[in-house]
Parts: C-alpha cells; structure tokens; sequence
C-alpha cells in the first residue's frame, strides 16, 4: 500500500497536553476503524505548529476523506517515493 506524508497546520500543536493528544488519535482511530483497512496510520510527529503524520493508504483521495471526517487539516499531502537512512550509505 502506498505511503504518505500529511501536513497539518495546526497552531500551537506542540503545546497540546497528553490529553489533548490522546483525544485527537481516538478520534482518528475512530474514523480509521469506520473506512476499514484502506487506510492505516502508522504514526506522527508533533512540533510547535504542525503534526506531520505517516499513513499508508490505496489513494491521497482516502488519506483526504479520513482528515475531512476526522476534523483534522491536511494542509499538504505527499506520496513517499523512497525511504532512506544511514544504512543507505553502506
């Protein structure tokens, strides 16, 4: 299944409590749960203004239901082409 990379603008993101970030993955893991194994989120990162989340998914246009459905932005989608790192260099 293809791999992409979700922008989230999301102001002050990295001040969010662990409750506030419990919260917001139920709430995805709810909607996930509701389109099936077509879409599946394999994690994300928090920083002060944006989340950038990792998901597998059939399409961009799943990737884009589940962030209309779940209430999240998703400010820029991008298909992961490659994926490297120190081991790529040996």
């Amino acid at each position: 299944m293809p791999k992409f990379v979700i922008e989230r603008e999301i102001p002050g993101a990295g001040k969010m409590s662990p409750m506030d970030l419990k919260g917001a993955a139920l709430k995805s893991c709810d909607v996930l749960r509701a389109m099936g194994p077509r879409v599946q989120w394999q994690q994300s990162y928090v920083t002060d203004d944006k989340i950038y989340c990792v998901y597998f998914a059939e399409s961009e246009a799943d990737v884009r239901e589940h962030a209309e459905k779940s209430g999240f932005p998703a400010n820029k989608v991008s298909a992961v082409r490659a994926v490297i790192d120190p081991a790529t260099a040996e």
